[in-house]
């Protein structure tokens, strides 16, 4: 028995002492109860000691995971080439803590709300995870009083949601957020939110897709037309969202037995969001017996007009779908809303996945005035990425060996030939690294020339510097193409702008691209 075990042992007899004396003298209940609760408080710290340790079982937490040196690069590559889009656009980065006070988050999901993550009360302030990074943003331009900013921001944000890892589908996940902030002319930045898109999307080149948009006001003022009530838009919204997913029967049953919207506004509704288009749908629509009656279709119809004009003139016309049943569920969505979808489904080895949904966004001009106390408005648009899904149909690519990845940037690999060479290695090393050239070395004193090469081959290294005593006593040393084989002598003076020069010359796939037949 250790000294805790018998100090606790100690503390139990002197506690069950004091609760026989307390039931002895007849003291109040509450106070037998205070006591009786403290002495099982040590018994149970007790059991805890004696306990036998139980079976460990060492994994990840449900709905994450780790990534290794390949996936990473595949990772980074996405981001590079969407953060290169987001700077072409004049965007600027920042970042948010990765947990805000619970009362910011609260009321900003609809019934995704159940999905945050809160977290124990620490000091006196109750914390959740972010949900996402549009709320966040709002709380930032409240906070210090911005009126103006085009930002992008790409963290992890958390969903206690049920993870479907194979889809790319996590609790802690990127999202890659591109947004607009401030008074300006209708439109103009909502366009350039979906030519962003294009470009990002192009750039991946993971399949086609088809940008959907719709509008808030338009889908409002079609409930309203449909005999819904004004109280039950944002709840009747998020059913409608649930299309892509379900079937309009499941989508109509839910409406009716949970949302409470009659059969007979529910088949109305259903005659609407069958349509889609472009401008001419639109057109159409401004034409309808019960949408030209009100105010909110009306308004919409014409922001949609308005919105594929100027998709028109950034050449993105064809990329544009005018789709009614696009919803969109999060409250807090007041104007365009897009979503840009995988048309067909992701040839992958031998098999074809079906992807959906890879970016979104909208308008949300209410947001930031939530946080103000003189619920000064701060009108913005924006658009996720939805970079999960992009790497999971990338990883399985590389999984069916459809993709080769070079997970190290390293250009040249400093070998020896013979014994007693490490000295030489690490001058030689030293000095490529102080020329800016990405190099790397065998760290035992003595590895065999077979190894060294071979290493390079696995891990992509283009070339070796060869290392040999003959060539070293007349001023040399050899380069090595790894995939020809072929070598040249250089002088060892002229060895750094000799690499330099091959490194230029040199055909380096990119991290993502096909592999080489």
């Amino acid at each position: 028995m250790t000294d805790s075990q018998e100090t606790l042992l100690q503390k139990i007899q002197e506690q069950g002492d004091l609760v026989r004396k307390l039931k002895a003298a007849k003291e109040s209940s509450e106070k037998i109860k205070e006591e009786v609760s403290k002495l099982l408080a040590l018994k149970a710290q007790l059991g805890s000691e004696d306990a036998a340790p139980q079976k460990f079982v060492l994994k990840t937490a449900k709905g994450t995971r780790d990534y290794n040196p390949q996936q990473m690069t595949i990772r980074n590559n996405v981001l590079q080439k969407i953060i290169t889009v987001f700077k072409r656009h004049g965007a600027e980065c920042i970042d948010t803590p990765v947990f805000e006070l619970k009362e910011v988050l609260t009321g900003k999901y609809g019934e995704d709300s159940k999905l945050i993550y809160d977290l124990k009360d620490q000091g006196g302030e109750i914390l959740s995870l972010r949900y996402d990074l549009t709320v966040p943003l709002a709380r930032y331009l409240a906070m210090n009083k911005i009126n103006t900013l085009k930002r992008y921001h790409i963290a992890k944000v958390y969903r206690r949601d049920n993870p479907a890892m194979t889809r790319g589908r996590y609790r802690e996940f990127y999202q890659c957020d591109f947004d607009i902030a401030g008074q300006y002319d209708l439109m103009v930045p909502d366009a350039e939110c979906l030519k962003v898109v294009t470009e990002i999307l192009d750039a991946l080149d993971i399949g086609k897709y088809v940008l959907k948009v719709n509008h808030r006001r338009l889908l409002d003022g079609m409930f309203e037309a449909c005999g819904v009530s004004a109280d039950m838009f944002r709840s009747t919204c998020s059913t409608i969202d649930k299309l892509d997913k379900s079937t309009w029967d499941e989508v109509r049953t839910e409406m009716i037995n949970e949302k409470g919207v009659t059969p007979d506004a529910a088949d109305r509704i259903g005659e609407y969001v069958r349509l889609n288009g472009s401008i001419e749908l639109a057109d159409k629509l401004l034409q309808d017996e019960k949408l030209s009656k009100s105010k909110g279709a009306v308004e919409g119809l014409e922001g949609i007009k308005l919105l594929l004009n100027y998709c028109e003139l950034l050449g993105i016309k064809d990329k544009i779908l005018f789709d009614l049943s696009l919803a969109r569920g999060l409250d807090y969505y007041t104007g365009v809303i897009y979503e840009a979808v995988l048309t067909q489904p992701i040839k992958i080895g031998n098999e074809d996945q079906t992807i959906g949904s890879i970016a979104g966004g909208g308008r949300y001009d209410n947001l930031v005035g939530m946080f103000d106390s003189k619920n000064k408005q701060v009108p913005c648009v924006g658009v996720s990425i939805g970079v999960e899904r992009v790497f999971s149909v990338l990883e399985a690519k590389l999984a069916a060996g459809d993709i080769s990845v070079r997970t190290s940037d390293v250009d040249v690999y400093v070998a020896s030939a013979q014994k007693n060479f490490l000295d030489e290695r690490m001058k030689i090393c030293a000095e490529l690294w102080n020329a800016g050239i990405k190099t790397e070395q065998s760290y035992k004193k003595n590895p065999k020339m077979l190894n060294q090469l071979q290493h390079c081959e696995e891990n992509g290294i283009p070339l070796a510097v060869i290392l040999g005593e003959s060539e070293l006593k007349r001023g040399l040393v050899k380069i090595r193409n790894i995939s020809t084989r072929q070598e040249e002598e250089v002088p060892r003076e002229n060895l750094v702008q000799e690499l330099k020069s091959k490194i230029e010359l040199l055909d380096i796939k990119e991290m993502n691209g096909p592999l080489a037949k």
